[in-house]
């Protein structure tokens, strides 16, 4: 196995990207291998680690079509509808909780 090349933050050569970078020039990779990493100091947890891609061997981003669309509809309304009370409440219920905030400070909500 191959050691991939290490960057320092910002310090990665032209023509590499992350797939963040990559999907806000509307690429993916495309089932290509990572070709290097970069690597940005943190002090107490060790370094954060990014990914990079060739940006000319990336594809273009597939479309999105209408059966996709419904299912991420679908998928965010389950997100932001609560267990308790039922109701969709506009923002993604915290995992935390389990239930929106009304719901789960019930004294709270009642004295504002």
């Amino acid at each position: 196995m191959s050691t991939l090349p290490v960057y320092r933050w910002h310090l990665a050569p032209d023509g590499l990207a992350t797939r963040r970078q990559l999907r806000a020039q509307g690429l993916r990779p495309g089932g290509q291998d990572v070709v290097a990493q970069l690597e940005r100091p943190r002090r107490r947890r060790g370094p954060l680690v990014a990914y990079l891609y060739r940006i000319d061997r990336a594809k273009p981003v597939r479309p999105m079509t209408p059966g996709r669309r419904a299912a991420l509809a679908k998928a965010m309304t389950a997100r932001r509808t609560c267990p308790e009370c039922g109701r969709d409440r506009g923002y993604c219920i915290p995992r935390s909780l389990g239930m929106c905030a009304p719901c789960a400070y019930p004294d709270t909500a009642t004295a504002a």
